[in-house]
């Protein structure tokens, strides 16, 4: 019928087992330092599949260059010339790309790289000069701005007073008629009680 005691130690083991693998999977998940860890993995392997596109793999390259060392020194009577053609087109072949395409990485590349450093004074200078120049063309505008703010804030002070001054007047009216009406209540009491 029931479990022993012994049996449900073991299955609240288990469970508590697992549920802290499964927390410790999802720590490791949504820990910062983990999802920045994966997307730099993420981005090494995609530089990686992009040089190896553009520039050829590097066994590639060794392989190739391995076999045709073989065949120069297989037909070194072919003469200087046959062997570094030979060793041009089988490099050539190996090589998936193009200079162009190479080119075009290695600029990717200098933007990542200058994105990283930090700005040069000339660069600071330029910022500040941006944002002085934003300061002076925006300062009109949020006069503007703060003189249209300050008109709403008292048409709204000037309507807030007159709406308490009329919840006042109408609470004393309110006041005014309770006190009417308890004391005419109280009379109407006092009449019909036969000994007052």
């Amino acid at each position: 019928m029931g479990q022993s005691t012994e049996e449900l130690s073991n299955d609240i083991a288990g469970t508590r087992e697992a549920l802290a693998q499964d927390l410790d999977a999802l720590q490791d998940r949504v820990s910062p330092s983990a999802i920045v860890e994966r997307r730099k993995a993420a981005v090494r392997g995609r530089a990686s599949s992009v040089r190896d596109r553009v520039m050829g793999s590097t066994s590639g390259v060794r392989d190739s260059a391995g076999s045709t060392a073989g065949s120069t020194l297989g037909s070194a009577t072919d003469g200087v010339r046959g062997a570094a053609s030979s060793a041009a087109d089988s490099t050539g072949s190996a090589v998936q790309g193009s200079p162009l395409g190479a080119g075009l990485v290695a600029f990717g590349a200098g933007l990542l790289v200058a994105a990283l450093v930090p700005a040069s004074d000339a660069e600071a200078r330029l910022a500040q000069q941006t944002v002085d120049a934003a300061k002076e063309h925006g300062q009109p505008v949020a006069d503007e701005v703060k003189q249209a703010g300050q008109d709403v804030a008292g048409h709204l002070k000037d309507s807030a007073a007159d709406a308490a001054a009329q919840v006042k007047d109408t609470a004393q009216q309110s006041a005014a008629r309770v006190q009417d009406e308890g004391s005419s209540s109280v009379q109407s009491v006092r009449a019909e009680t036969p000994g007052a």
